[in-house]
């Protein structure tokens, strides 16, 4: 029996982790149908290449961070429990992997390539699975405080912190030490719009993620006996709620109602198991709101040039749902309890403080050593000219 529950745990992480692999597709066509088109081959390469980057740093360095593992001691480890923490280190890798990915929608079109793989390797490395074992680990006493203090821990059930406020608050000290896109912003006032060259490719994308979601939510149980449907019930709710929103307050624009269920599923993914669906819905609903409104106001009242938005839709709806987890969790508005509102808004600024001191460190080192900014001729002819140089010869130039 005990193999059996083994396999089956074995199987069901791995499902899991193979549906937020898939995932990745989605960050790479959303990113490729809102750049524009002299930049779509830089954005599906560098989602890919990130991945590629974040396996090895998250192998050899950051999973020991979070977890204290070690897969080089022995080779029962390798094994054990038919293979189940080697597959445990697979699905959440997916999830650090995901870090990269968020940041690379906000610096999209004239980051250069380079840089921003060391910035992969040192965030998912050292930066991300620090807070990691944190919120899920109990590592270095941080939740046995909140427990002591405020009567329960910190609860994050899917990431809505861990990895969406992480990689959104992180990614806006590389937005802003970057700058705008050249000629985004005129001087006079004026603001130059840079429309998405491909509505189906961003639609896809979103649909990508929100249906690898489910995989994102539900299987982060990692066991079978744990799994609970009300993770998906409430995945749903919170998706519906966050789609409605933003196509009430978007007025009908397209990139608005793609972006407005992955609001909702970002918010949703701390309290998906505590929530009561009602207050998923609401927990939705309002992410969607909190996106279109403050991705209009960094665009164009603020001018940051954060290309996907993804400080408003990760870093400002993942720390909502941390949050609302201590609000919509508490029995008295539905829920199932075991959560504190104090507790939440302590891990979830703990994490926002935690991302944006590792932002500043990480890429103001990289500007001032390496440069994070391509030159003016690579933007103009697109970002994808940094890329073209990979594998050219004096014989023959690649072409993509």
């Amino acid at each position: 029996m005990d193999a059996l529950k083994n396999g089956a745990d074995a199987l069901f992480i791995l499902l899991g982790g193979i549906m937020i692999l898939a995932m990745h597709a989605g960050f790479a066509f959303l990113e490729l149908g809102t750049v524009r088109k002299k930049n779509q081959v830089n954005a599906l390469v560098k989602i890919l290449v990130d991945f590629a980057v974040s396996t090895i740093a998250y192998f050899f360095v950051g999973y020991s961070i979070a977890y204290g593992a070690n897969f080089f001691s022995s080779a029962e480890v390798l094994s054990a429990k038919n293979g189940y923490e080697l597959v445990k280190f697979f699905f959440l890798l997916t999830f650090a992997a995901a870090i990269p990915a968020i940041i690379s929608g906000g610096i999209a079109e004239r980051a250069k390539f380079y840089p921003q793989l060391a910035a992969t390797a040192v965030l998912v490395g050292l930066v991300y699975p620090f807070f990691e074992g944190i919120a899920w680990n109990h590592r270095f006493g941080v939740q046995d405080w909140l427990h002591a203090m405020f009567g329960a821990e910190f609860h994050d059930f899917a990431g809505s912190i861990v990895v969406h406020a992480v990689g959104g608050w992180v990614a806006l000290p590389a937005v802003l030490l970057l700058g705008a896109r050249r000629g985004r912003y005129s001087k006079d006032g004026a603001i130059a719009a840079h429309p998405p060259s491909n509505i189906p490719f961003l639609a896809l994308g979103a649909w990508i993620l929100t249906v690898g979601w489910f995989g994102f939510n539900v299987m982060s149980a990692q066991t079978l006996e744990k799994m609970n449907g009300l993770v998906a019930v409430n995945s749903l709710m919170a998706m519906v709620g966050g789609t409605l929103v933003a196509l009430l307050m978007g007025k009908n624009d397209p990139g608005f109602v793609y972006n407005g269920p992955l609001a909702g599923l970002v918010a949703v993914c701390a309290g998906s198991d505590v929530m009561h669906p009602i207050g998923a819905l609401l927990t939705g609903g309002i992410a969607g709101a909190i996106f279109v409104k403050l991705f209009t106001l960094t665009q164009n009242k603020w001018k940051i040039d954060d290309v996907l938005g993804v400080w408003p839709l990760h870093g400002l709806c993942g720390a909502w749902g941390g949050v609302a987890c201590g609000i919509f969790g508490l029995k008295a508005l539905g829920g199932l309890g075991g959560v504190s509102l104090a507790a939440q808004v302590a891990g979830t600024a703990l994490g926002v403080v935690w991302a944006l001191a590792g932002g500043f460190v990480v890429y103001g080192l990289l500007k001032a050593v390496m440069g994070l900014r391509l030159s003016a001729e690579e933007e103009h002819e697109g970002a994808d000219l940094s890329i073209h140089k990979i594998g050219a010869t004096p014989e023959r130039e690649v072409s993509w």
